[in-house]
């Protein structure tokens, strides 16, 4: 009986995120797909409803054969969106290896701090959480204006005789998402730079290999896990980043999360943002797919 009891616990302690991803992934995902597959109507919601069950099997069965695939011929028409897509990409790729630029030494430093005062470095990274993302977003706005501190500061000492324009650019989108999305890329790095055997660095240390080269083939290459976890971390959410593009980039900026809340909200336009949406999801979601067989299949064949 207690066999049995244990099994069942184990198997719905299983069941539990796939019960998660099923309702908080799969589903809006569905919903999502259905109305990308409808068209425009001047109604509340704005679309034409698609795979109704009102009418019964034999009225499902007829729907299927009326989808269209109207709004994704629609993307591949209309530049603003490819141009959207590749934008955002970019901007996430360089705001990514940026943010591994400054994560890396901040979460090498954390792994080789004295034990006693880890935990009080990892509060430190996390403590930003604890203020709204808006908040922070928007004090950005008051450090790299013509008028904020940064300028003041800069003019004040003398470094520079004219303001800097920083807001409304790519370079205050690159600062603001760095700042928002660290905290994701120190932490796995610092997991996997935390159980690192460092014994491995004095050996080679001894036999005469440079602090640099010794960095290079043993350091990195063992924390090569947590680069790639704070890597997907970063780039993916920034990719969809509505927010920072909108308050920092200004007016101007082209990615696909303001494509899309201009599609939705300005031009209420539900079936052609669905599509994009389904195609951001795609475009992040089966790269990844590949990578992580890939990966699997690497360590098969270490093993």
């Amino acid at each position: 009986m207690t066999r049995a009891l244990s099994a069942i616990t184990n198997r719905l302690v299983i069941l539990v995120p796939y019960l998660w991803l099923l309702f908080f992934f799969l589903i809006p995902f569905v919903i999502v797909f259905k109305i990308s597959l409808s068209t425009t109507a001047i109604a509340m919601p704005p679309y034409t409803p698609v795979l109704g069950l009102a009418d019964g099997f034999s009225g499902l069965m007829s729907q299927i054969g009326e989808f269209s695939f109207d709004n994704y011929l629609w993307l591949t028409q209309d530049a603003l969106y490819f141009n959207a897509y590749v934008s955002s990409v970019v901007i996430a790729a360089i705001s990514t290896f940026l943010a591994l630029l400054v994560g890396y030494p901040i979460a090498y430093g954390m792994a080789r701090a004295p034990a006693t005062i880890r935990p009080t470095l990892l509060m430190l990274v996390i403590l930003p959480f604890w203020t709204s993302f808006l908040i922070r977003v928007y004090a950005w706005i008051g450090i790299l204006k013509p008028e904020g501190l940064l300028n003041q500061m800069l003019l004040g000492t003398g470094i520079i005789d004219q303001p800097l324009v920083i807001l409304n650019t790519h370079t205050a989108i690159f600062i603001g998402i760095v700042y928002s999305y660290l905290p994701f890329m120190i932490l796995p790095l610092y997991s996997a730079l935390e159980k690192m055997d460092y014994s491995l660095i004095e050996a080679a240390q001894d036999l005469g290999c440079p602090p640099i080269s010794a960095f290079w083939k043993i350091t990195f290459p063992l924390s090569l896990p947590g680069v790639i976890a704070g890597c997907l971390l970063v780039f993916i959410p920034a990719v969809g980043e509505f927010v920072i593009p909108d308050l920092l980039g200004g007016s101007q900026t082209l990615m696909i999360g303001k494509t899309l809340w201009n599609e939705f909200f300005a031009n209420r336009d539900w079936p052609v943002s669905s599509a994009v949406a389904v195609i951001l999801l795609l475009l992040l979601v089966v790269p990844i797919m590949f990578f992580q067989q890939a990966q699997a299949r690497a360590q098969e064949e270490g093993r």
